[in-house]
């Protein structure tokens, strides 16, 4: 599409006023344009004009038509129309890889969630290739399970590291109020059960009920339901033996007469 341009006026005067040339453009690709929001000079050769549209889905978004002309040409022609968004458009929120927008607690029951290839928090484990003599087979599948054979991958020092860090720094490390206020930490507990592996040392399973029941602990952690705390013995205070107000007696107490009253009403001394 083309239009002739008034070669009297400067060329960008002309480009920013081929309203109607520009609304055609977007009628001619069957578009419904709204009304003609603006239009903006790009320099002496092109002009972009914005009109609401009428889209449904799409509100608070416009149509943008870029107009342009040639300096020795008697004419317009359009360079682009597209659908952009306004100030006050409803947009998408931003993409996120589904592999970065997973959070703790989103696994739900029949969900698969893969560790991607290149898991920097996993590496190759080692395979049992069953190559033991049947008799002593549970004893080496007791051992084989202690350092991961049969497991195709497992954590790594990044992965390890990570863990760590992150029960450390959680709701059972020895920062959360819970521990802050203990008088005894977990790994001298009856109901500490400490891991396996690398994380031996630092990280146990609490099997209290009451307490952090199933839960990874740091060893210095604590609660108040650590096994060596005594059960109150329940004598009642101390300091003062027990008050029975059944035992109080009730006394009125006469106010006494006020003395100058008594001294008015002495007999006079003859």
């Amino acid at each position: 599409m083309s239009v002739a341009i008034d070669s009297g006026a400067p060329a960008n005067s002309a480009l920013v006023d081929a309203v109607d040339f520009a609304r055609d453009a977007l009628v001619a690709d069957g578009e419904v344009p709204g009304e003609h929001l603006g239009a903006r000079a790009e320099g002496d050769y092109a002009a972009t004009h914005y009109f609401a549209a009428q889209v449904p889905g799409y509100r608070g978004w416009q149509w943008c038509v870029v107009v342009a002309g040639a300096p020795d040409s008697a004419g317009l022609t359009v360079s682009e129309t597209v659908l952009l968004p306004g100030d006050d458009a409803l947009l998408a929120p931003q993409w996120v890889p589904w592999v970065d927008r997973v959070a703790p607690g989103d696994l739900g029951p029949g969900d698969m969630l893969a560790a991607p290839e290149d898991d920097p928090r996993l590496v190759s484990g080692q395979i049992d290739t069953l190559d033991v003599d049947p008799v002593d087979r549970d004893q080496v599948g007791q051992v084989a399970a202690e350092i991961g054979l049969g497991r195709k991958r497992l954590l790594s020092f990044d992965g390890r590291a990570d863990a760590a860090q992150r029960w450390y720094d959680g709701e059972y490390g020895p920062a959360s109020p819970m521990a802050r206020n203990a008088r005894h930490s977990c790994g001298t507990c009856g109901f500490y059960l400490p891991i396996a592996g690398a994380l031996h040392g630092a990280f146990g399973v609490c099997a209290n009920e009451l307490a952090a029941d199933g839960r990874a602990v740091s060893a210095d952690y604590g609660c108040g339901a650590h096994s060596d705390v005594r059960v109150a013995g329940g004598e009642g205070s101390p300091a003062y033996d027990a008050y029975d107000d059944g035992a109080v007696e009730v006394v009125t107490i006469v106010k006494p007469a006020d003395a100058s009253s008594s001294a008015a009403d002495a007999p006079a001394e003859g």
